[in-house]
């Protein structure tokens, strides 16, 4: 290569040296800002997800040192003084609360369904903690308003529904207390054939088939 040639090159690359160094003057706290979003953004991350386990944990050992308390009343004060940090830790704590005002000598059936049926009404709940809740205040008594309750079993009863099975048994019940037999006996059947179903409520589908004097209709 001639000499030339090899100045050119020299002064090329000086020039495309200055230009670099030209950019990373105007736009380097561009480049600065966005390895800092990135460092700080996985920082962040990694706090949150430390601090969520830290409260998971927390509520954790509240709930299972209240559970062990000597008796009801106990019981009680120690799940009342529990803090929940988000939907779900309030599900399971009005869940919680709700059986233990059904046990003890004192247990009144009314505060409890109140409670589970709030909790079912808690914003950002997971399906699954608001079905559970509402069958177990369906199970306790209901809501007491027969349109009311009648919604609710529909809800449950639905397709996919995680406690499906439990919610047709109610409804069938529900029926045989308005004195419809009829469609009591065609909820009973479907949960004798239902594979959702397990054995023992099969089991009671059937018996209260026979106690009606039907018999389940052959597969």
């Amino acid at each position: 290569m001639s000499n030339p040639d090899s100045f050119i090159n020299e002064i090329s690359e000086e020039v495309r040296r200055d230009r670099l160094y030209a950019l990373l003057r105007r736009w380097g706290w561009v480049a600065a800002l966005i390895v800092i979003g990135i460092v700080g953004g996985a920082a962040w991350t990694e706090w949150s997800r430390a601090n969520r386990a830290e409260k998971a944990q927390a509520f954790g050992d509240s709930v299972m040192a209240a559970l062990t308390a000597e008796d009801v009343a106990a019981r009680r004060a120690a799940l009342a003084g529990i803090e929940p940090a988000d939907a779900n830790q309030v599900a399971i704590l009005g869940l919680l609360q709700a059986s233990a005002a059904l046990d003890g000598d004192d247990a009144d059936a009314q505060p409890a369904r109140d409670r589970l049926l709030a909790v079912a009404d808690t914003p950002d709940l997971a399906t699954t903690y608001r079905h559970l809740a509402l069958i177990k205040a369906m199970l306790a008594g209901g809501s007491g308003d027969a349109a009311r309750d009648g919604a609710i079993l529909e809800e449950l009863a639905a397709p996919g529904a995680p406690f499906r099975s439990m919610a047709i048994e109610l409804q069938a019940l529900t029926a045989l207390d308005a004195g419809d037999e009829e469609t009591a006996l065609t909820l009973l059947r479907a949960l004798t054939e239902d594979a959702e179903a397990t054995q023992a409520l099969r089991r009671r589908a059937q018996q209260l088939i026979v106690a009606l004097g039907a018999l389940p209709e052959p597969a």
